[in-house]
């Protein structure tokens, strides 16, 4: 069986504070980050929009990923959200359904 894996962007508007973050079940992780769930950095500055993710085969690749990626340089994070969505849009809904 195989263990589905997400990376994934929040933030509070467009170009504004990024968070990244993984998680094997997207919809429910989101939904915990937009109502206020999820004690720290995105509960204390207000991340409550989904602007990228990416599915990964397993965790141990998604936490691989995540980790390169809280090291990029924010202009890297901001082209790589600008790749999958140029407009900022909250993909929330997208995967909600």
């Amino acid at each position: 069986m195989i263990e589905a894996a997400y990376v994934y962007i929040m933030t509070n508007k467009p170009y504004g504070t990024l968070y990244t973050g993984v998680t094997s079940d997207l919809v429910k992780r989101v939904w915990q980050h937009r109502e206020g769930l999820a004690d720290g950095f995105t509960k204390e500055h207000g991340l409550k929009t989904l602007v990228w993710y990416e599915r990964h085969e397993s965790m141990l690749e998604a936490i691989a990923r995540d980790k390169r990626i809280k090291r990029w340089h924010r202009d890297w994070k901001v082209n790589l959200i600008q790749a999958m969505n140029p407009s900022w849009d909250d993909l929330f809904e997208s995967i909600a359904r």
